[in-house]
Formats: structure tokens, sequence, C-alpha cells
């Protein structure tokens, strides 16, 4: 593979890669052959790493605006259940091009939709993710519990237990292959799912040495669900279904004590901080702060577009710096820097990627080229990086390979991919 040079950058210098892998940092001397790309002024940073997303929600986006959670869900569960295979490949496509035209190398997609039982919904998402390029990290969400049962979702869109375990099997079979596309045992949430669907879920995922994520502590409701229930706070019943350890992250954890946030950092257990939509359906105030404090891996997620119709994972970074300030009333509780770490460092730590997030020699070529010719006066560029306006890519690299090319994604006609998108939700409503 031929080296590629990017020469000429504000921050951090010039960066050489080659064979996916960054070989030279800083003045880097054209050799005969290199492609050389100057980004005079410009800002490189790691990819950024989505930890928590929905991809089919974006088939749903500007529903539901003033609901909390659960309203939220019985809202859209019946048109969820409209969906078909080709329409979650049409929303994964859109939602993979956006993230990757707003720095996002690596994607989690977590899936739990699986209308008519069909689990061909999982190899269309793959198939989405290697025509936009980024790297996926899908999570094979799955629910048991109907309400006819004691849980939140209708009873046709939950799946019987067994089928979810072979259907799980057969995606990490034929689709895991610890590089682009990394397959994620997910059962969705305590309100959604069994006991028992919970402990064979993760007695497979570490038959497999593969990672775990569900969502919890997301809301005051689903902790009054888990003392209903199980007589325990939503932490000690994960505890107690053996979902605690570093190979497990977890969706938003909001609603925790002092003493769970120590017992999650002990187990190294991470958290998706998802701040735009925690703010949308006034979920609460993540503590972000305690949770560094505690060594809790920290990453960024969107979540899905339909409580976060943004859709890119830019915006996080400023969004999670100002409510971690909002909550602790302290105006350097996190910095540019941090949320930075965040939404590269943290995520690959959540989702068990040694040796991702960063820039160094030897580290996989996964880089942004964020555009800075507007940030001249400001001297630190991180800080001007993440307090300044909203930006989209000028280029993305993913194991070495471009992905977009001046803010251009490469190999999908993204208007297009909207235009179906739009026709198809249309029809969801209709």
């Amino acid at each position: 593979m031929t080296r590629i040079v990017l020469q000429g950058a504000r921050y951090p210098g010039d960066i050489a890669f080659e064979h996916g892998v960054i070989t030279q940092i800083g003045t880097v001397t054209p050799k005969s052959g290199d492609i050389k790309v100057r980004i005079d002024g410009d800002i490189v940073t790691p990819g950024l790493i989505n930890t928590h997303h929905h991809l089919y929600q974006w088939m749903t986006r500007g529903h539901a605006s003033g609901c909390d959670l659960f309203q939220w869900l019985t809202t859209l569960y019946p048109i969820w259940g409209r969906m078909n295979v080709e329409d979650v490949y049409a929303a994964a496509l859109v939602g993979l091009s956006e993230l990757a035209m707003t720095g996002c190398t690596t994607a989690s997609d977590h899936h739990y939709i699986v209308p008519n039982n069909d689990d061909s919904v999982f190899d269309a998402i793959v198939e989405a993710a290697k025509a936009v390029g980024i790297r996926l990290f899908l999570s094979r969400g799955s629910m048991d519990l109907g309400e006819s049962s004691g849980g939140l979702p209708p009873d046709n869109l939950v799946e019987d237990r067994d089928a979810i375990l072979a259907s799980t099997q057969r995606v990490i079979e034929e689709h895991h292959d610890g590089d682009m596309v990394h397959v994620v045992v997910a059962p969705c949430s305590p309100f959604s799912v069994s006991t028992e669907l919970m402990v064979e879920s993760a007695e497979l995922a570490r038959k497999y040495g593969l990672q775990m994520h569900t969502h919890l502590c997301e809301t005051i409701d689903e902790q009054d669900h888990c003392l209903e229930r199980f007589g325990k706070r939503p932490v000690m019943q994960l505890v107690d279904w053996g979902w605690a350890g570093d190979d497990v992250w977890l969706a938003h954890g909001i609603h925790l004590t002092n003493d769970e946030i120590s017992l999650l950092g002990n187990a190294g257990t991470g958290i998706a901080h998802c701040p735009s939509s925690n703010a949308r359906i006034a979920a609460g105030l993540c503590p972000v702060v305690d949770f560094r404090k505690n060594n809790v891996p920290v990453g960024l997620g969107v979540d899905g577009a339909a409580s976060n119709e943004v859709g890119g994972l830019f915006g996080e970074m400023r969004q999670a710096l100002y409510t971690a300030r909002i909550r602790e009333e302290q105006a350097d509780a996190l910095m540019p820097e941090d949320v930075l770490d965040m939404g590269t460092v943290g995520g690959a730590r959540c989702l068990g990627m040694d040796n991702f997030g960063m820039i160094d020699v030897g580290s996989p070529a996964d880089l942004v080229v964020w555009p800075g010719n507007d940030l001249g006066g400001i001297s630190d560029p991180i800080t001007g990086l993440i307090l300044g306006p909203d930006r989209r890519a000028k280029h993305v690299f993913v194991a070495g390979e471009q992905r977009v090319q001046d803010g251009q994604l490469i190999g999908v006609d993204i208007h297009a991919a909207h235009r179906e998108l739009a026709e198809r939700a249309q029809l969801l409503w209709d």
C-alpha cells in the first residue's frame, strides 16, 4: 500500500501512514511515490468513536418530541414494528454516512427491533457499514419480555429467547472479524428482557470472547421498574446477571449512587454518555466527572436519531462539556481535551479496542482532518475545535483508506440515500 503523508496540519503536525498504521508524526519528508495531502492550518484528531446508536431510528426522527423515555418508546414501538429489512438498510446507510461525515470512524449500532423475526436486518446493517467503509460494532440487541409478561414493548416486537440466542450465534459466526466488524451481545434493557436472556447472553458472549452492551440507569422509571420487579436497583441486578466486567459497557448510566459508580470502576465497566439524547427526553445529567474520577471508561454516543435528530457525533463533545459544567456548577468540570479524549480513547476503552483512539506511531490510521482556517485567532487548536462552530470533517481515513474527501463521502451518494430514506419513512406514517 502506498504511503500517505498529511502535511502542514496546525495540530499535531505531519502524519504518515501505510498499511493502515501510523508510521511517523511531526515533520515528515515525503519520499518518491508517497501520496501527499496538503492540510495547511487544519487540525487532525483520531477518528471519533460512537459508542451507542440506533441507526434504524433515522426512520422516525422528529416524533414524540415532548415525551419522556417510556412515553417516547410506547409512541414509537408500533411504528418501528412496521419496518422491513430494506428500511433498516436505508436508515443504516444514511446514519453511518452522516457519522462518517462528522468524523466518526467506528460506530456501535444497538439494534433490537426484528420485525417479523427476520434477523437478516443484521446482515443489512453490516452491508451498509461496508458501503460507507467505517468500522462497525454490531450490537445484536434483543427483547423477550413483552407487555403481557410485564415488559414495556408490545408482544409483537419481542422474540423467543432460544431464537435470539441462535440468531446471535449465527450473526457472530458470519460477520465478526475483529477488525472492520465486531459483533456485540446486547439484550436491550431491564424493562424488556428476562433474567434468563441476560444470563444466557453473557454466557454466549464470553464463550466467544465478545463485548456485551445494554441500556442501564437511563431514567427513574427504569429504576422503579427494577425495584418493583427484582427488589434491587439496576446496577445490583446487573451484577446478579453476571454483567459487571471490562467486557461490558452500558448506555447512559445517569441515576447511580457513589457506591455503584465505584463498583463499575473497579469492574472496568464502561459508560456510553449520550448528552443530547438525555436532554431531549429529560432523562437527567450523567455524572461523567464522578465516573472519570473512579476510573470508569466513558465514551460518547449519539443514541438514536429519533432522540437526537442531528445524528452526528461531533457536537456531542461540546454538549458533554456543557452538561458536565451545568451538573457540577464548575467551570472547569470538563475541559475541551477531556471531551476529545472521551470521543476517542474513552470510546475505545468502552469497546475493548486496544491502541485505538490515539495518534501514535503503530496505532491504526483512523484519522480525521478538520477545517481549521476559521480558528486562526484561537491559540489552542483543541479548544477552538471543541468550542468553535459545528463542523463536518474535511477528510476521513479508516484503516488508512480515505472515506471522506474534501467533505464528500466516497462511494455513497448521500443525497440519493437521504431521498430514499425520506420516502420510506413517509410510508411508515401513511
